[in-house]
């Protein structure tokens, strides 16, 4: 497992065009033994604004300094240091993104809830190849005529791919008991390519044009759900391969794509 430094890595000024995707579908060969999707966190698999705006008023109030939190919630995906430099001089963000790291298990996590259909988008993922998805059709009786074999060739594995501090994402999934694969912090935009090329994803998850620009990075089909900041027509101009109203369209669309693969 890579490390990932202490300041999260920014995104590149010039991103690089999609590479060429890999072929995906289970015993060619050139597969992974997993059919690996990632799942951004914040506005994807989980509403994080009730709980990032008591602790961004928990931080203003200990430091003395505004901060409109209103605001704030309103431009989640980015690494929390470009929200603090709204508020903060430059020296003084370190210091106070490792507080507000520190005050958030505290603030933000009980409050937060999962977004109408986290649990059963990564149950899906996670059911592939085992015969058991999460409407309980089964991955034979969704993709009807494919080989059982070939589908139970490789196995669905989710990942958490997050600019999220990795210990508050860890959190946020116990607290929900959503249940991922493995989950990878401090990443955003197309740094988010190293953690999604590690697990050989395939498919990566996200509200953001940052996620969007991610998964290309990374070669990976990029899956956008319209439940962020960016509506479903900047995602589309991001270069998103697929646009979901919400993770309730997610496990008949991954139906649908598995069965293609087959």
């Amino acid at each position: 497992m890579s490390s990932h430094p202490h300041q999260p890595p920014q995104p590149s000024q010039h991103p690089q065009p999609a590479p060429h995707r890999a072929d995906p579908r289970p015993g060619t060969g050139a597969a992974p033994p997993f059919l690996t999707v990632g799942f951004d966190l914040d506005m994807t698999l989980i509403d994080s604004r009730p709980g990032i705006k008591a602790a961004f008023q928990a931080l203003a109030q200990e430091t003395g300094t505004f901060i409109d939190a209103d605001l704030a919630i309103t431009r989640l995906g980015p690494p929390l240091e470009q929200e603090l430099a709204h508020w903060f001089p430059d020296d003084q963000i370190q210091p106070v993104g490792d507080r507000y790291r520190a005050l958030y298990p505290t603030y933000a996590i009980a409050p937060t809830p999962a977004l109408p259909g986290a649990r059963e988008a990564i149950a899906a993922v996670r059911g592939y190849g085992t015969g058991a998805e999460a409407d309980g059709t089964g991955v034979g009786g969704a993709g009807a005529g494919v080989d059982a074999g070939r589908v139970r060739a490789a196995r669905g594995r989710a990942i958490v791919v997050t600019a999220k501090h990795e210990p508050n994402a860890k959190l946020h999934l116990a607290h929900l008991g959503i249940e991922p694969d493995a989950v990878i912090g401090w990443l955003w935009a197309e740094a988010k390519a190293e953690a999604l090329r590690e697990y050989e994803a395939s498919v990566y998850v996200g509200d953001h044009v940052g996620d969007v620009r991610g998964a290309r990075t990374a070669g990976a089909l990029a899956v956008a759900v319209a439940t962020g900041p960016c509506d479903a027509d900047e995602l589309r101009a991001a270069g998103a391969d697929v646009v979901l109203a919400d993770l309730t369209e997610f496990p008949a669309w991954w139906r649908s794509y598995v069965s293609e693969l087959a």
